[in-house]
């Protein structure tokens, strides 16, 4: 039997092989080819990895015993100090002054009340802080939703976004990263809480005024200031505004004394009244330059960097949303980011062959403090010799434009060009901004004029964004006044420009100007024309102008100077320095002013987070210096009590270089 099976098995091995043969099994198998990831799919997956392992990350923060981050850090760096709020409890501090923040632009949340189809199920939800989430469920739908009206500034028909109201609104900008949150904690360690703070939180992208037409802002943060004062003795308040909120409430402080209906009423008196100090942390009293090329082109130094790496990117529509133009299209919406377009002109920020910082190196960085005395090292005694940057140059078409003597720049004037149209208008009406209207003469005329000081800057966004200035000349003013007496310098236009408005008539009020330094901030760029104008932002900065000399401050297509990475010390500083210090024309009751500047010192490693000495913007509000100020003025220390001014920059030096008549 097993004999047989083993037959039947080797039976086909015997089997005549002129049987005819399958001609299905004579085709040769092919393989099926492999599929070729896109670039598409790449970046998914790239993001899908970050995402997971960020929330990894958070979770596993979430489930660690809240001590063992302290533990760990201090096993690394020693025992770390007291913060503020505990230090200043253990001296016996206790709250006294009510406390009122001012938060800056985009640090505020943005809710939405009233929406399109698009955004069905996002009624009092977060549009702008907290996750972001409705950023990438649904991109077109959250720029439609965050855009203004291009024609008034305000609500587009059917769309409502209100500030979010209460602490909350600015504590933290997302999910564990913080704005107030460091400072309010500190607070209430020496017995603050909710009835003795306030958070004047207001819709930052709109115009001052139009805070008060539109949700009677202004109107409210007198009435919480009034009844926090009467509640709590009698004891004024002490105000904190940060970034634009410093520019927000010096137009306040006019506002709430101006006679109705375009003031508040309070008459001449209310400010000395009400206000114990006003502390402005990182205020750009005068504008930045960062503005002009955000307006300009949406580019600051790290979006140029992004494009280098990767050339047309932000360029391209993969998710039906073109980056820098939506980007272009929805910022230019917001009358805010006017407000900080440079003040003073060529008179503050220098002219094509000088600038009041021309002689500042990152190497000859001096210490000061406590007084305006200097002591120059060796590097900066050699200063002379060294090239100056051109910084009064705020925009230059090239390097070599950059660097060229004044007499060989043959400038063409782009304000009397001919605009021409541009295919664009009819090809790229969803993604185009107003460089739709210049076409590619207009376009030429902007390059041909080779340099922008700051005296032409108003004029060249003028050019290329009529629409948007023509709102923004309505709300905002950038001049130096002659006669500050004129009477029309009572409107609202001038009054969040130092330069163009008097402060309160308050000598019992302090004011503080505290900002970071020793961090290369943005103060002039170096442009390109792009080949490609249709449905592209027709201008650049150029990433491959830089200086191999450290002397030098260009990297990137951006010169840099002294500053706390947005707000360049000249600033943030100058009236502080000059234009309030004593009493002025500015100033004419002589309210004292201090500068406080806190030397940026990056984290010791990653466990610190964000530090607790930066000088940097945003993070700044960490600083465990700057909060020990505000909190033992908040508890009633003078400005001299905390030692008066404490200056690490040349800002005194550079001040007296700028003339102007006070």
């Amino acid at each position: 039997m097993s004999s047989l099976l083993r037959r039947r098995k080797r039976a086909p091995e015997n089997e005549s092989p002129t049987r005819e043969s399958d001609p299905e099994e004579e085709k040769p198998k092919t393989r099926k080819p492999e599929k070729q990831w896109s670039c598409v799919d790449n970046c998914f997956w790239f993001i899908g990895c970050i995402c997971v392992l960020w929330w990894v990350l958070l979770f596993l923060y979430n489930i660690m015993p809240s001590s063992l981050p302290q533990y760990v850090t201090e096993a690394i760096t020693g025992h770390l100090p007291d913060p503020p709020g505990l230090k200043l409890r253990k001296e016996g501090l206790t709250a006294k002054h009510p406390v009122v923040f001012v938060p800056g632009i985009v640090t505020g949340g943005l809710e939405l009340w009233e929406g399109h189809d698009c955004a069905d199920g996002l009624f009092r939800k977060r549009l702008w802080g907290g996750t972001f989430g409705e950023v990438y469920k649904r991109p077109s739908c959250w720029v439609e939703h965050m855009s203004l009206d291009n024609e008034t500034g305000l609500d587009p028909p059917g769309i409502r976004v209100r500030p979010v109201t209460g602490l909350v609104a600015a504590d933290y900008f997302a999910a564990g990263y913080f704005v107030w949150a460091v400072l309010i904690a500190n607070l209430a360690h020496i017995g603050y809480e909710e009835k003795t703070m306030y958070m004047a939180s207001y819709d930052w992208r709109i115009s001052f005024q139009n805070t008060e037409v539109r949700d009677q802002t202004l109107s409210r943060i007198k009435s919480n200031i009034e009844l926090m004062v009467n509640t709590n003795g009698g004891n004024k308040a002490v105000i904190i505004p940060h970034s634009m909120g410093v520019l927000y409430f010096l137009h306040f402080m006019k506002w709430v004394e101006a006679p109705a209906p375009m003031g508040g009423g309070g008459g001449p008196g209310w400010c000395d009244k009400h206000i114990k100090a006003v502390m402005n942390i990182g205020g750009p009293l005068l504008g930045v330059p960062k503005a002009v090329s955000g307006l300009f082109s949406t580019e600051a130094k790290d979006i140029a960097v992004a494009r280098a790496i990767a050339p047309g990117v932000l360029d391209l529509d993969l998710f039906q949303i073109h980056t820098l133009q939506k980007l272009m299209k929805m910022t230019r919406t917001w009358d805010s980011t006017m407000s900080m377009i440079p003040k003073g002109g060529d008179t503050i920020w220098g002219g094509l062959d000088w600038s009041p910082e021309e002689e500042y190196s990152p190497r000859g960085r001096k210490r000061n403090t406590n007084n305006n005395d200097t002591d120059y090292s060796e590097d900066e005694k050699d200063e002379g010799k060294r090239k100056r940057a051109p910084f009064g140059r705020i925009i230059s078409f090239g390097k070599d434009v950059a660097d060229a003597d004044s007499s060989e720049i043959n400038r063409i004037d782009f304000r009397d060009a001919i605009k021409g149209d541009n295919v664009g208008n009819n090809t790229c009406v969803d993604v185009w901004t107003e460089y739709h209207d210049m076409g590619l003469d207009g376009i030429e005329a902007v390059s041909d004029y080779k340099a922008y000081t700051a005296g032409d800057v108003v004029d060249l966004l003028s050019f290329v964004a009529p629409k948007m200035m023509a709102r923004g000349d309505a709300h905002f003013s950038y001049g130096i006044a002659d006669n500050l007496d004129d009477p029309k310098y009572l409107h609202y236009k001038y009054w969040s420009n130092p330069l163009e408005t008097k402060l309160p008539n308050a000598p019992e009020m302090e004011i503080f100007s505290m900002y970071g330094v020793g961090i290369p901030t943005e103060r002039a760029y170096v442009y390109r024309q792009t080949p490609s104008c249709e449905c592209h932002i027709p201008f650049q900065i150029d990433t491959s102008a830089s200086e191999e000399d450290d002397d030098m401050c260009l990297k990137d297509g951006v010169y840099t100077v002294e500053g706390d990475e947005t707000v360049p010390v000249l600033s943030a500083g100058f009236m502080g320095a000059k234009g309030w210090r004593g009493k002025t024309r500015f100033n004419p009751s002589g309210i004292k002013n201090y500068i406080r500047e806190y030397d940026h010192a990056p984290p010791a490693n990653l466990l610190e987070g964000r530090g607790t000495q930066s000088g940097a913007h945003v993070d700044i509000m960490g600083n465990f210096a700057l909060i020990e100020d505000v909190m033992r003025v908040a508890a009633g220390a003078t400005g001299d009590e905390l030692g008066g001014d404490q200056v690490y920059s040349d800002i005194f030096k550079w001040s007296e270089k700028i003339d102007l008549n006070l």
